[in-house]
């Protein structure tokens, strides 16, 4: 048995669609566990949400987490906060896409959630808010953006789960391995990143948030093998083993920082 973790989708229906097809998972034993901020930003947000919601209920296997930007878009919806309309979140997108109206600053908050709960689909809310903040196996524990120290996320408040861009979790936690997203790879530490194809591998974490550009790779690791498969905007797919460049790039320099 392995699992095959994809990092933040964020619309990108297209190269999630093909990064599922590359990769070599026996659906019946294998584990799929998405580590969430499947919307915003993308071309099809709501397509997204479709296909999972297809994919989980056809498999016990299928884990997919809830990231900030569902977080955000739920907390719209009640009407506890407008931060999904901030700029830079890529709410607007996902807004045009489901209710086919543009989002214009000119649009008061209480119209554009009135709007927001005619287009989305009930199906599609209760899958939002069915999705867990965690997800644990005996390869790893698995969070959107990262852990509280080395507390277990069962002990942390889910808005850390959430949110959190810790750098001492990012270069000195060394629990049971942590797979999280949330912080694109480029923004973290650089003694992670090199030699490992864009992901982040510190001592026990590892980032796989590997951003959202045009040139930017969606990214899936396999665990225990440590493969990683990758899809490009325009469809071109990558496989990596990572347990050999990773050893070779980074042995000596863990040893000269003393890791």
């Amino acid at each position: 048995m392995r699992s095959f973790v994809i990092g933040d989708v964020h619309g990108r229906r297209k190269q999630l669609r093909a990064l599922l097809e590359i990769l070599p998972r026996d659906a019946h034993a294998d584990r799929l566990i998405l580590l969430g901020d499947l919307i915003d930003r993308g071309e099809d947000s709501p397509g997204v949400i479709a296909d999972l919601i297809a994919l989980r209920g056809g498999a016990d296997q299928v884990h997919v987490l809830r990231g900030n930007h569902e977080q955000m878009m739920l907390d719209f919806l009640d009407g506890l906060s407008s931060d999904w309309r901030r700029a830079g979140v890529g709410s607007e997108r996902t807004f045009e896409q489901y209710t086919g109206k543009a989002l214009t600053p000119e649009i008061p908050d209480d119209k554009a959630r009135g709007m927001l709960r005619e287009a989305v689909p009930a199906e599609h809310v209760d899958f939002l808010r069915s999705l867990p903040f965690y997800f644990e196996d005996d390869f790893a524990i698995y969070v959107h953006a990262g852990l509280e120290r080395n507390k277990h996320p069962r002990e942390t408040p889910p808005q850390h789960l959430l949110w959190t861009r810790d750098a001492e979790f990012f270069k000195h936690y060394r629990g049971k391995t942590c797979v999280f997203g949330h912080t694109p790879t480029p923004l973290l530490p650089l003694i992670g990143r090199l030699g490992t194809h864009g992901i982040y591998i510190f001592h026990s974490a590892i980032g796989i948030d590997t951003a959202y550009n045009e040139a930017s790779p969606l990214s899936c690791l396999s665990l225990p093998d440590f493969n990683l498969y990758q899809v490009k905007a325009d469809g071109c797919s990558e496989t990596h083993h990572l347990y050999q460049s990773f050893a070779e790039a980074l042995r000596s320099i863990w040893n000269d920082f003393g890791a």
